[in-house]
């Protein structure tokens, strides 16, 4: 029996031991854990400054020529003669092809020797009618006819006119399409004539800049494979916005010649869509992104304050703050998970932009 008293006893103890073991092991890392909360918390900060920043986007673009023009006949014919000097220069006016027009010709000649002998019967006419020896309704068929023998020759002289396919203005033609001999009809497309001693640039810009585009602009651009940044002025814009890609087309003339600008190339187009001098600019990494608004943390004297901000131009390392945050503000950059409304904080190093 006393026996088993003591094993009781033994027991009871071992329980005692390990009870006020578990309580120790239990309430130490809680204390600690909250001898750790409520001490200061180390970060970085930023002191927000006046900055210059402009907002600058790249588009893709084309050169085109200053004007374009596809070779058509007007009329349908066969080919006797063909000068269509390749990839060279012609001036206004050149004769590029001529169609068969020797019936038109022999027409036209009818048409003359017709209106000679209308002229004469008039002239004859005139005379009788003077002396009443013919009726004025005669003398007034008469003069009619040369009237009608005028218009004729006229509209054969149109007609011929039309075989003779000639440049409408100064360029350099592209590769024929025909040869000699062969029948021309008018889709046939002979040659491509390009006014190449000024290009243009056209480019799109996305809808939200639209506003900021407008006539004498200047962009800078650059070819695709070219070593050297080229200008050009905006000459006009599309009027209105494309609805399915949300863009609005722009049309620029090129400043300067240079030989890596060739009609048709792709270009990068680089426009600054407007600079401010009195941005206030942080890290990106101290705005703190929730559901309907981004917040900042603010150092004021030893505890951390949260400000609503509206933020506007970003690039890889900064973003300008619109509202919000004032030149001379500290703003924290590091430990913003752990930071809450009223938690002190201990600044370890202060950084400026440059």
């Amino acid at each position: 029996m006393p026996f088993l008293k003591s094993i009781i006893a033994f027991l009871f103890t071992g329980i005692l031991v390990l009870s006020a073991c578990e309580s120790k092991k239990e309430g130490g890392p809680r204390g600690g854990q909250n001898q750790r909360q409520r001490g200061p918390i180390s970060a970085e900060a930023f002191v927000a400054s006046i900055s210059t920043i402009s907002e600058d986007i790249e588009v893709p673009g084309s050169l085109l020529p200053l004007e374009e023009t596809q070779v058509r006949s007007e009329v349908n014919g066969r080919i006797i003669q063909l000068n269509i000097p390749e990839g060279t220069v012609v001036p206004k006016g050149f004769l590029l092809v001529k169609l068969f027009d020797q019936d038109q010709q022999a027409q036209l000649r009818k048409l003359r020797v017709q209106l000679q002998i209308a002229i004469k019967t008039v002239q004859r006419q005139k005379e009788l009618l003077s002396i009443n020896g013919i009726s004025q309704q005669d003398y007034d068929l008469s003069a009619l006819n040369v009237d009608n023998l005028k218009a004729d020759i006229q509209s054969t002289e149109i007609a011929i006119s039309k075989t003779e396919i000639r440049a409408p203005y100064e360029g350099q033609i592209g590769l024929r399409n025909v040869s000699t001999g062969s029948f021309l009809s008018s889709s046939d497309v002979i040659t491509t004539l390009r006014d190449i001693r000024q290009l243009k640039l056209e480019f799109s810009v996305p809808e939200k800049y639209a506003k900021n585009i407008f006539k004498g602009s200047r962009v800078s651009f650059r070819v695709d494979g070219g070593q050297a940044d080229h200008e050009a002025t905006v000459m006009a814009t599309e009027g209105n916005v494309e609805p399915t890609t949300r863009t609005l087309k722009v049309r620029a003339l090129v400043t300067n010649k240079h030989p890596e600008l060739v009609p048709g190339i792709f270009a990068r187009v680089h426009l600054e869509l407007g600079k401010d001098n009195k941005a206030i600019m942080i890290p990106t990494q101290s705005v703190i992104p929730l559901a309907r608004n981004k917040r900042v943390i603010i150092f004021h004297k030893d505890s951390a304050a949260f400000q609503t901000v509206e933020t506007g131009i970003r690039d890889s390392t900064y973003v300008q703050i619109l509202k919000g945050v004032k030149a001379g503000d500290t703003i924290i950059t590091t430990g913003l998970m752990a930071i809450r409304p009223g938690s002190k904080v201990i600044i370890s190093s202060v950084k400026e932009k440059n």
